[in-house]
């Protein structure tokens, strides 16, 4: 039965139970004495929903505190183990897959290396599928424990009804790719696990605004940069985030052309890629035969050898000209979006940004509009190089949230994929 505002007495108790379980996970553990107050809910319906979700397996006590005058308080916190995600990244350089609890601990992991751009799709839904089978062998969960499995996937990713996930993921060859289809057939898994996909800069974004350093913020920028470059932009208008094709910019008129095929593009000059390419056109000696991760931490010790070698004048310029393309492209965004916090992540990121981090600050400060860029912090992200699987989990325990800690409970009314309100309603603040 429907009240006035439409919600029936199941929204009801799904709101209730969600708002319980959101507080528990974030700031728990807590009473139920102080569940009150930071829920918004009375002392009865606190009693009723605790025994609802402690009788579900999804609570458990978690030590006393002393009371006004009274008996002891009980603690409670989610229970870790009353529930299971896996977070894929299909990164640059590798595919790599990890296993959480429900309070994003890491209980297994394991990483698919991409050679010679192995962007193939087939290659990248049996690296998938073979990774979920190795993670949950290795700790012995059965399948159907799972709440779901989230992908991170450099491109646009769009829903449709009839095909789910579709993944427009041009710098990597990848044109309307059903990917969720994809996986689904001949899936392992059983058919209420379902496969959850985004744009990896909005998982790692996702992850940073719940966990790490955008923890608060109401308007902030988190950007990837690895082999390429990516943006997630976190507004009041979206909580849960928007990627944004950031690194396809055009920063010169005619310049280097893309990997995405146009000319000029931010990515062109700042993505790890392009920086390698350039070493080498300008003289350098890029590693041969290694990955670019390990090829682009020999250009760092070559620019900065310590006291006992000479330093590459070539790998130098090349890395003080990308700070100065980076801090320009971070201006855009202050420009833009005048958010308050800038993150820098993915790996070749935080590999850089221990050494240019402030001269990325400094020429984006110089570059940017004077008021907005008195406003914005720029900092590294705080989740290292695993945060986009973070982020990649955190999309079934939002739909898991969503739903209220019930994983059979009809998921909110809104616009598909219903994830995507349940992170936005969750999102911690």
């Amino acid at each position: 039965m429907a009240g006035r505002n439409g919600r029936t007495v199941r929204d009801l108790r799904r709101a209730n139970r969600t708002a319980v379980l959101q507080r528990l996970y974030f700031d728990g553990p807590l009473s139920r004495f102080e569940l009150g107050p930071v829920t918004g809910l009375s002392s009865g319906s606190i009693s009723n929903v605790v025994a609802d979700l402690v009788a579900d397996g999804l609570l458990e006590e978690a030590g006393s505190v002393e009371s006004d005058g009274g008996r002891p308080r009980t603690l409670l916190r989610v229970a870790p183990g009353s529930g299971h995600m896996i977070g894929v990244d299909v990164g640059e350089t590798r595919v790599r897959i990890e296993l959480f609890d429900l309070t994003l601990t890491e209980l297994a992991r394991t990483e698919r290396p991409l050679t010679d751009r192995e962007y193939e799709v087939e290659v990248i839904v049996g690296h998938i599928r073979d990774g979920i089978a190795e993670v949950l062998a290795e700790v012995g969960l059965a399948p159907e424990r799972l709440l779901g499995v989230g992908i991170g996937v450099p491109g646009i990713v769009e829903y449709t009804p009839e095909r789910g996930a579709v993944v427009h993921g041009q710098t990597i060859g990848w044109d309307a790719v059903p990917l969720e289809e994809l996986l689904r057939a001949g899936s392992p898994l059983p058919d209420d696990v379902r496969y959850f996909i985004d744009n990896g800069a909005q998982t790692l974004g996702q992850a940073e605004m719940w966990f790490g350093g955008g923890r608060g913020a109401r308007n902030a920028v988190v950007v990837l940069f690895g082999s390429g470059v990516g943006a997630c932009l976190v507004t009041p208008e979206v909580d849960h985030g928007r990627a944004v094709e950031w690194g396809h910019l055009t920063v010169r008129v005619r310049g280097r052309r893309c990997r995405c095929g146009a000319l000029g593009c931010l990515e062109a000059y700042a993505g790890a890629e392009s920086l390698l390419r350039r070493w080498h056109e300008e003289g350098g000696r890029p590693p041969q035969g290694v990955d670019e991760e390990t090829a682009l931490t020999a250009m760092m010790a070559a620019a900065y050898p310590g006291e006992s070698g000479t330093a590459d004048p070539v790998a130098l310029a090349v890395l003080e000209e990308t700070a100065e393309y980076l801090g320009a492209g971070l201006s855009d965004l202050i420009n833009l979006f005048q958010p308050e916090r800038i993150l820098i992540g993915g790996w070749a990121g935080l590999q850089l940004g221990a050494r240019f981090l402030p001269a990325v600050r400094r020429h984006a400060m110089s570059y940017a509009l004077r008021h907005p860029a008195q406003k914005v912090s720029v900092d590294l992200g705080r989740l290292g190089p695993d945060a986009v699987t973070v982020g990649a989990a955190i999309l079934p325990l939002a739909d898991f949230f969503g739903r209220g800690g019930r994983r059979l409970e009809p998921a909110p009314e809104g616009p598909a994929p219903a994830w995507r309100t349940a992170l936005e309603e969750r999102a911690p603040h």
